[in-house]
């Protein structure tokens, strides 16, 4: 059963799709870069199961991550799955043998990697599937009707249930919709890159989630004499407080922090719950300004 005591409690993105706000990422259960197998396979599998037992019920991962290894940690460590249990993969990159990101997004190969998917997690259908495409940390413009309308003709065939996209413009949503409902956005956000702040609250109004990656700063952590200063008057961490102010932002806005620690992982849905006051707030929204 959902522990709605969580920070943020759950954001319903369709009626058979309830998320708690605080996710978890599982990108870095990976080795170095996200690729091959995990320094400690025991304590990733412990971190899995600990995310459901703390009641969360939203994992983002990718059958890319590794390659594959997230994929089959959460099958080993968590089949059979809570009934309540959402996991949220994307399609749209491979990896080559020096662990480089190809971005593949033909037809053929997006079935290929939906089927993946759902080998490696050992499922029947995929409660989300985001169509990644872009750069890896900007969208790059242009029609994504082909790649997505690929992933429609799967989700009609019962493979997929809802769709969503990555690192995508307003443009490239709207093209998507005008196609097939979407129930989140996943792009690059964080309490210092803002160039999304009128798209979330685009989103909200449409009831469609979004979920930042990189929200403590990716593979360089989030720097700030204010974030800094804020963590040091409330005594606890810049990252906490990083966290904090992404789900005070805007209630379509869910986390998907990541960590290969249980500690880790404890403090993060912690942090998540810190309460800012309106000044602190304050100050902290200039940081993006």
């Amino acid at each position: 059963m959902t522990n709605t005591t969580l920070p943020g409690g759950v954001f319903s993105a369709a009626p058979d799709l309830q998320l708690t706000r605080v996710g978890y990422g599982a990108m870095q259960l990976a080795g170095p870069h996200v690729f091959g197998p995990p320094a400690d396979r025991n304590e990733a599998l412990a971190v899995l199961r600990e995310v459901v037992e703390l009641g969360i019920t939203h994992i983002d991962t990718a059958d890319f991550y590794g390659p594959f290894v997230t994929n089959e940690l959460i099958k080993e460590a968590l089949q059979p799955y809570a009934s309540d249990l959402r996991i949220v993969t994307k399609v749209g990159s491979q990896r080559d043998d020096e662990g480089n990101w190809i971005p593949s997004t033909t037809p053929e190969s997006l079935t290929k990697q939906v089927h993946d998917n759902l080998g490696r997690l050992g499922v029947e259908a995929l409660d989300v599937v985001n169509l990644r495409v872009g750069g890896f940390d900007a969208p790059e413009p242009g029609s994504i009707a082909t790649e997505f309308e690929a992933l429609v003709a799967l989700q009609k065939e019962g493979l997929i249930k809802h769709l969503g996209l990555s690192t995508v413009n307003a443009e490239q949503i709207a093209e998507a919709q005008s196609i097939a409902p979407i129930v989140t956005v996943q792009n690059l956000y964080n309490i210092a890159n803002r160039r999304d702040d009128a798209l979330i609250d685009s989103l909200a109004a449409q009831g469609v989630s979004y979920v930042p990656y990189f929200p403590l700063g990716g593979f360089t952590p989030l720097q700030s004499e204010t974030l800094g200063s804020v963590a040091a008057e409330l005594d606890t961490t810049p990252m906490s407080v990083a966290l904090a102010w992404l789900l005070q932002r805007s209630p379509n806005l869910l986390l998907i922090p990541g960590t290969s620690s249980r500690a880790h992982l404890r403090e993060n849905v912690a942090g998540a719950g810190l309460e800012l006051s309106a000044d602190v707030v304050a100050r902290l929204d200039a940081i993006g300004a």
